[in-house]
């Protein structure tokens, strides 16, 4: 069974109740949503939203029990708004983001997500998207290739592995990638994340598009929330983290004007009250029980009443 991330964390921030409405925006699994309809019981219900067609037939029967009060869409979180509005979840009392891919997406060999596995450069999050990993690695040219390693992966040895890349086309598998990728760069010593690690996040972020689909989701959740309701964000890499500190930040801030602007002109008034200051990170005990934890940080913020709501 799949473990969900910061579980306790999220259901604390949260506080599902009963009566409440809730979204799990990346619902996977449904390790977080199963927690959040539990603690909302009787009469709770949530909306889980996945791009993974096979995750949501995992959710599915894991959330049976439940009955009505869970709604599963298939869907990007990038059209929250649109899904959330069609299914009547508006005015929510929480949404929850776990970024990233689960397990169940890491050990499927066909999904090319491990650069341990042998089966093909795939890293789609929805099996119907037009572009794989091998596309890209097979078909940018060198420079373009190694702009995005360095962007999404933070890799400083981009360059080099863009050029290996290219010298040893085509590649069809996650493990060839990999291991060409290790040879290239070698292990260095202490250093415990494997050579293509960064690498294989680049290519995945690009793949699914997984920082433009964010920045435009975020905005259209904190517009779903009523006030008081909280928003929920569980990140796996600096590259979300700083992007979701960011908007928290922005939208608890009631004016955006540049310091030398005496009197305000942009008309922004603050719309969320950051309520972790610092992300929430897992305890040793839960890094232990489950390693893919170690990277996580949880940011929340709750909704705030906007002038025109108390008008």
């Amino acid at each position: 069974m799949h473990v969900p991330v910061l579980k306790e964390e999220v259901v604390a921030h949260l506080a599902p109740r009963p009566g409440g409405r809730y979204i799990d925006a990346t619902v996977g699994a449904g390790g977080h949503a199963e927690a959040i309809l539990e603690r909302s019981a009787p009469d709770g219900r949530l909306l889980g939203i996945d791009r993974d067609p096979s995750a949501l037939e995992v959710a599915g029967e894991r959330l049976s029990r439940f009955g009505r009060r869970v709604t599963l869409v298939h869907g990007s979180f990038r059209e929250l708004g649109r899904l959330a509005r069609a299914h009547t979840f508006t005015g929510v009392d929480g949404i929850l983001f776990d970024l990233g891919y689960s397990s169940l997406q890491l050990e499927d060999p066909r999904r090319g997500f491990s650069f341990h596995a042998e089966g093909p450069l795939d890293m789609r999050f929805d099996p119907e998207a037009p572009v794989t990993a091998a596309d890209l690695v097979n078909k940018l040219p060198e420079e373009e290739l190694a702009r995005l390693i360095a962007r999404y992966g933070e890799e400083r040895f981009a360059r080099r592995i863009a050029r290996a890349i290219v010298r040893h086309r085509p590649i069809h598998t996650a493990r060839e990638l990999g291991e060409l990728i290790a040879r290239v760069v070698g292990r260095r010593r202490g250093v415990r994340l494997h050579p293509a690690t960064r690498t294989f996040q680049a290519l995945r972020i690009a793949v699914n598009d997984e920082l433009n689909a964010l920045e435009a989701a975020l905005p259209q959740a904190i517009a779903l929330l009523r006030p008081g309701g909280r928003l929920a964000v569980i990140s796996f890499h600096s590259l979300e983290d700083r992007l979701v500190k960011h908007v928290f930040r922005r939208e608890a801030t009631d004016c955006l004007c540049p310091p030398h602007v005496l009197v305000c002109q942009c008309g922004h008034r603050a719309s969320l009250r950051v309520i972790t200051r610092k992300p929430i990170t897992p305890s040793n005990e839960e890094v232990r029980r489950n390693p893919r934890a170690r990277s996580a940080k949880l940011r929340v913020a709750e909704r705030l009443t906007t002038p025109e709501e108390e008008s």
